[in-house]
This record gives C-alpha cells, structure tokens and sequence, in this order.
C-alpha cells in the first residue's frame, strides 16, 4: 500500500503588528478585516507601514513589498525633498503663533491663574507660566486643543454629509506623526472617533477641512488605495491640491517642541 503524502505546513499569515523585513527595509504590519487589498504608507518620521487584509500571506506581502519598491523609492525620495523644519519656541513676548491660517503674536500679562485666550488679535499667556517653558506648552496646546475642538465639532456634520457616512464624535489631542485619525467605534461605541492633532489648528481652514474628510473616507474604505482616493475626490474634487499644501504647510509648523533657552535669566 503506497504511503500517504505527507501534507505540506500551511504558509505563514502575517500577523498584526509584526515587522516585516524585505531587502533590508523593515514594515511595520497592519492587518484589517476591513481591507481587500495590500497597500503602503511612508509615515511622516520615515518608517514603513504595510495594511494588509486578515489571511495574508507573507509570501503575498514579500512578492507585493517587491513589486513596490519603486513607488517606496520615489515616496522617501519626496519625503526628504519636504523634511520638517518644525519650529521650537521660547514662550517670549511677541512670538508669533497661527491659528486658522492667520498670526497672532504672543502677549504676555500679570494675570494668575488665567487660561491662554486670543483677545484684541494677541495670544495671551500668564508671564509666570511663560517662565516654565514646559508649563507653557501645556499652557498653549491645552488653548489650541479648546479652540479647535470648538471649530471641529461645526465641520464635522457638513463633511459627514457630503461623504455620505455616519457622523462620529471628534476628538483633538496629540495623535504623533499624523494629522489625524480614525478608530472604528465597537459594540455599543457608535460610530467611531476622528481625532484631530492639535497643531493641525495652526494650518488654515481648508486644509484642516481636507484633513477632516481624509479621515471621514477611512469610515467606507479602509486604506488608501484607488477607491479611497475616488471618493475623497467625489466629495472634495481639489483634495490633491489640498494635499500638497499640507505637505509644505505642515512640516513648517509647531509641534510644541521646546527651544533651549534659560528662563528667568
């Protein structure tokens, strides 16, 4: 009686947050149920993210990684033709801080205990607080958390609308190296969150707008594959525009980095 053929290993799936080595460029891996197709995301601080749907192969993700390697290139290539100069700041009497597009300079007054507040076209901020640079910063993103909150939640429905999705709630916080978020709402969450970076508030209106609809895309279609863009494009035909704005744009603006300066001195 012949032997049996002994049954070959099933293929190795990639798994949610591994890393993926392929010719000595590491991925970061993110595998969703909602995706039916690999793609690839060069983040803001130069690492590689591989989306991949659920059951994929790490051959599949090899040969796909490989077949891409030109794309990557060009991509890192642009990247370091638009590297950050982020500014830092010292919390001194008329330096300048944007809001919405427009500048304001920084006024500081003897008024303890007060919150940062925009009046008469100044940013305002206590001068005792100004002596702690790290008291400062929370002192100043905490303002543009508040304000931008504020504006957030009156784009929001009319964006939601025009994309035909469901509206989530809206959040503004430090999101890292991304302008924005969006997480998928669970079992009795509702709709899922868009989380807005605080400092995207610095850049003007249309290009928060066009941040707020770059994540309201991702409640239909998950990554940024061909789809994705079509229907960001339906509902805001400019967005490539508005994309290389934020691109300039926003690697000019500050991120609550600190300057180096004594204070009190």
């Amino acid at each position: 009686m012949p032997d049996s053929p002994v049954p070959r290993p099933a293929p190795p799936l990639l798994v949610d947050g591994q890393e993926l080595r392929v010719d000595n460029r590491v991925f970061r891996v993110r595998v969703s149920a909602r995706r039916g197709t690999l793609g690839l995301t060069v983040e803001r601080d130069g690492s590689l993210t591989l989306r991949a749907p659920s059951e994929c192969g790490v051959e599949r993700a090899e040969s796909f990684v490989r077949g891409s390697q030109h794309w990557i290139d060009d991509k890192m290539r642009r990247r370091d033709a638009l590297r950050p100069v982020h500014p830092a700041r010292e919390f001194i009497d008329g330096e300048t801080y944007r809001y919405l597009g427009r500048e304001y300079r920084l006024l500081l007054v003897d008024d303890p205990g007060s919150s940062v507040r925009l009046s008469a076209g100044r940013l305002r901020l206590d001068k005792n607080v100004a002596m702690d640079a790290h008291a400062a910063r929370r002192a100043i993103t905490t303002w543009y958390r508040r304000v931008g909150l504020d504006w957030a939640r009156g784009r929001l429905q009319p964006w939601a609308a025009r994309m035909d999705v469901a509206e989530p709630t809206v959040a503004v916080r430090d999101v890292g190296r991304r302008w924005g978020v969006y997480r998928t709402g669970g079992e009795g969450e509702g709709n899922g969150q868009v989380a807005l970076h605080w400092a995207v508030f610095q850049l003007p209106a249309q290009l928060v707008d066009y941040v707020i609809a770059h994540e309201l895309a991702h409640i239909r279609v998950a990554g940024h594959c061909p789809e994705y863009w079509r229907l960001l494009r339906r509902a805001m035909p400019e967005c490539e525009r508005l994309k290389a704005e934020l691109d300039e744009m926003g690697r000019r603006i500050w991120l609550g980095d600190l300057a180096s300066r004594p204070h009190g001195n």
